[in-house]
């Protein structure tokens, strides 16, 4: 897992500036996403999940972590990746977890499901897990789990190759991963691959970005035109 080397002690009028060029910067590539024609749009999703489901590294995983995509937001589809990951073995059989917000304090927990019929929408029309499964058991936090995930999917506004991510400003995904790392680090587990799924047209210039120490970076893109390796990490598996 890729962490961020930004200085702690950026002072507040430059932060205050970074937020104010990401807001800038959300604006334009949600515009550019509205504009993609939606039978791009969905090539560019099968490619992407078949280029993922066709990956050793992925084909190799044993458990992963993974968001559902909201048509809404325009992310990169997910449903045909998760419906092949909840098949029986051979052709599924990995263990999901999927996320599921807590409140508006960028808290989210991630839950394990076995199948698509756990989904419930939300009162913002999202599909998440159901705290607890139709026996009325707590569903497994992938906080709490006995076994570490090799994978964590990821979405996102926009991302450029050197590993930087737009987010879409609420935290959550960034105070996961760093929950996440530390209970890796503690534990002594391998730190999961962090893959962000985009389209092509939110692959950025580098440097495009701006970045606080509290944003944290991934180790690969996988866009319609393949994967990009970007940490040391993501290259010794890709390869």
């Amino acid at each position: 897992m890729s962490t961020n080397c930004n200085n702690d002690n950026t002072n507040h009028d430059d932060l205050d500036a970074i937020f104010k060029q990401k807001r800038v910067l959300r604006t334009q590539v949600r515009k550019t996403l509205r504009a993609i024609d939606p039978s791009l749009r969905s090539q560019q999703d099968n490619a992407i999940q078949d280029i993922i489901l066709g990956a050793p590294w992925f084909k190799s995983s044993h458990g992963l972590c993974a968001y559902i995509s909201c048509s809404a937001l325009r992310e990169v589809d997910t449903f045909k990746l998760l419906s092949q990951v909840l098949q029986p073995p051979p052709s599924g059989g990995k263990k999901l977890y999927v996320p599921r917000v807590e409140d508006k304090n960028s808290n989210m927990r991630m839950l394990n499901i076995s199948r698509i019929d756990d989904l419930v929408a939300n009162s913002m029309n999202i599909l998440e897990p159901a705290p607890v499964d139709a026996d009325g058991n707590a569903r497994e936090d992938v906080l709490q789990a006995n076994e570490p995930v090799d994978i964590l999917l990821l979405p996102g506004l926009a991302f450029d190759k050197s590993g930087r991510r737009l987010g879409r400003g609420g935290g959550y995904y960034d105070t996961f991963l760093k929950n996440y790392h530390d209970l890796a680090e503690t534990r002594n587990w391998k730190q999961p691959l962090l893959v962000a799924l985009s389209y092509s047209q939110q692959i950025l210039d580098d440097g495009v970005i701006p970045v606080t120490s509290t944003d944290v970076l991934v180790d690969a893109l996988v866009s319609p035109e393949g994967v990009i390796p970007i940490s040391s990490a993501a290259f010794n598996r890709y390869h």
